[in-house]
């Protein structure tokens, strides 16, 4: 679980500016998203004038991602989009919407042509963008469950279970029991990164570490995983805003 707070006062911020407090979190960390949306992940019991030490000693940092990540195409200019590019599975998914007076936004899908008809209050942005994250979820478990599990097959691994979440910090990850995690963010990614990622993780299922037997076993099965995984931490810029308004 996790609470979200307004940024302590910080100079210059506004609603696009947010603190998150996390159980999961061991330190403070910021990421900022496409559209130049700034998020501020803390442990519990971080006080106000930390968070604000922290933020000082980040704020050329943060400016430069929030420049750099502003006008992204996928940003907060993007909050209905005109068409889904799902690049892991190769997959454009245009996107209809038709104002209605149901109380609520909805999405279905229009199987004759592959796309989706959003309905209901449009201008509620934040509604639009939660039906659409619904869809997202309802396709993330269908199209990466059966890649882990062949991947797995190929490559001699075996695990437990498989869950697809919405993660804000991790592409993945891999319990003590064997559950692994994919963000269904990695949908937007590259299928050679969302490839490296399932390596990354099946290795988990033996070295619950980053040592060297794990690298090791990581290179035997992805031998250009330091590139890959480069381009992974640059991966959220390709989210777009939507999936996290």
């Amino acid at each position: 679980m996790s609470a979200q707070l307004q940024l302590f006062e910080a100079r210059g911020a506004n609603d696009r500016w947010a603190v998150r407090v996390s159980k999961r979190a061991r330190r403070l960390s910021v990421r900022v998203y496409p559209g130049g949306r700034v998020e501020v992940v803390v442990p519990p019991g971080a006080s106000p004038a930390m968070v604000q030490r922290f933020v000082g000693t980040h704020r050329q940092w943060i400016d430069r991602r929030v420049a750099d990540l502003s006008g992204h195409p996928g940003g907060a200019a993007d909050l209905r989009p005109a068409a889904i590019y799902l690049t892991a599975i190769d997959r454009q998914v245009a996107v209809h919407y038709q104002e209605s007076r149901v109380p609520a936004v909805g999405v279905r899908s229009l199987s004759e042509t592959d796309g989706l008809l959003v309905t209901g209050p449009l201008r509620d942005e934040r509604a639009v963008a939660e039906a659409l994250r619904g869809w997202l979820m309802r396709v993330g478990p269908a199209e990466l469950g059966p890649r882990l599990a062949q991947l797995a097959s190929d490559c001699g691994f075996s695990y437990s279970r498989m869950q697809v979440r919405r993660q804000r910090t991790r592409w993945g990850s891999c319990s003590i029991g064997g559950t692994i995690s994919l963000n269904v963010c990695l949908l937007f990614l590259d299928s050679a990164v969302v490839r490296y990622l399932m390596i990354h993780e099946l290795c988990h299922t033996r070295h619950m570490n980053h040592s060297r037997r794990f690298w090791s076993l990581v290179e035997a099965h992805e031998p250009k995983y330091r590139a890959l995984d480069r381009e992974l931490l640059r991966g959220w810029q390709q989210v777009p805003g939507w999936v996290f308004l």
